[in-house]
């Protein structure tokens, strides 16, 4: 059975791109527009891995990863950012992410750290 991946971001394009290359390497892939999107689907189903942009409408990431805290929800989660703000990635690490990615990134390069996340 692929593993389940949750990919929140705002930004249409790159949901789309990135989703795609997902489903192409076997993954089964969900999306969500903003945070709140993503809180309901996490409501409903579970994930392997959520790939989550910190800057988002309505909830951001740093909420999304608080809500799975508080639901004791605890997949794996790394964190997209277009910000290289080191406090930002370690309140992250502390409320669960395993890992984070600035933006602008490679396709090869989120591939790579998806394969290594889900690896642990």
């Amino acid at each position: 059975m692929a593993q389940r991946v949750l990919y929140a971001e705002d930004e249409e394009i790159m949901r789309t791109l990135v989703s795609d290359q997902l489903k192409e390497e076997g993954y089964d892939v969900r999306t969500a527009a903003d945070g709140e999107e993503a809180v309901e689907i996490l409501a409903k189903e579970s994930f392997d891995l959520i790939l989550l942009d910190i800057k988002m409408p309505r909830r951001d990431g740093i909420d999304v990863l608080k809500f799975l805290r508080e639901k004791n929800l605890r997949p794996r989660v790394v964190m997209l950012t277009g910000v290289e703000d080191v406090s930002i990635a370690i309140s992250c690490v502390k409320l669960g992410a395993i890992d984070y990615v600035t933006k602008p990134f490679s396709l090869e390069a989120l591939l790579e750290c998806v394969k290594r996340v889900l690896a642990k």
